[in-house]
């Protein structure tokens, strides 16, 4: 699986989790387990889109 398809697949669970939150919410309900689920899928994502610590202090070196 490429990292792009692996990405939709995490932006389409976060988007399914942030409905049952937001209907729980208007319920009145607790969602502390989707709220856990939530962050985790927030801290994949992440993980596969950050920068690489040396691009961010020598932005202008690796771009060749």
């Amino acid at each position: 699986m490429k990292k792009q398809e692996y990405l939709k697949i995490l932006e389409k669970e976060i988007q399914k989790i942030n409905k049952v939150i937001d209907q729980k919410i208007i319920n009145g309900e607790e969602y502390f387990r989707e709220a856990k689920d939530h962050k985790l899928l927030i801290k994949k994502v992440r993980q596969h889109t950050k920068t690489p610590f040396f691009n961010k202090l020598f932005p202008s070196m690796f771009q060749y």
